[in-house]
């Protein structure tokens, strides 16, 4: 699982401990808990609840022609355990998290990223085409690994 849908799972997971709720009420919810920051789309919702079903931490029902989730005992034991391991209100770590990707720096940050990966694609594809030139690369990606395991 990746990391953002994690987050947002654990998101629903807080959320359905409050109360149940159905896939609208949760967006809405998110998207007020984030002051409009965040907009949950049902491509990303239904997903993350179709996965926590899968792994067993919600239920549903019907109810009204709507489906329904609730938390289990499962989930509510991954509810407990998050808050005894953290140390921040969850709601409070949800809105920095989602102050901080609209920021100008996450933007930079990410485009960067996207920038490397894409260079590091052609390097790789250099190296393909001349093997002599791995250890260039190796020595390259081994000194980028230990800069940024002392960053």
């Amino acid at each position: 699982m990746g990391k953002r849908r994690g987050f947002v799972q654990m998101a629903i997971l807080q959320l359905l401990n409050i109360r149940k709720m159905h896939g609208y009420q949760i967006m809405k919810e998110l998207e007020e808990r984030s002051n409009g920051l965040y907009s949950a789309s049902a491509g990303t919702i239904y997903p993350a609840l179709q996965e926590l079903m899968d792994q067993g931490f919600i239920d549903s029902t019907i109810e009204k022609d709507k489906k329904v989730y609730t938390l289990n005992e499962a989930g509510e034991m991954k509810v407990r355990n998050w808050r005894e391991a953290e140390t921040d209100d969850f709601w409070e770590h949800w809105q920095e998290h989602i102050e901080w990707r609209q920021s100008d720096e996450a933007k930079l940050l990410k485009s960067e990223m996207n920038q490397f990966e894409n260079q590091l694609r052609k390097a790789m594809k250099a190296v393909r085409q001349q093997p002599k030139r791995a250890p260039e690369l190796i020595n390259f990606l081994q000194e980028a690994t230990k800069r940024l395991q002392n960053f």
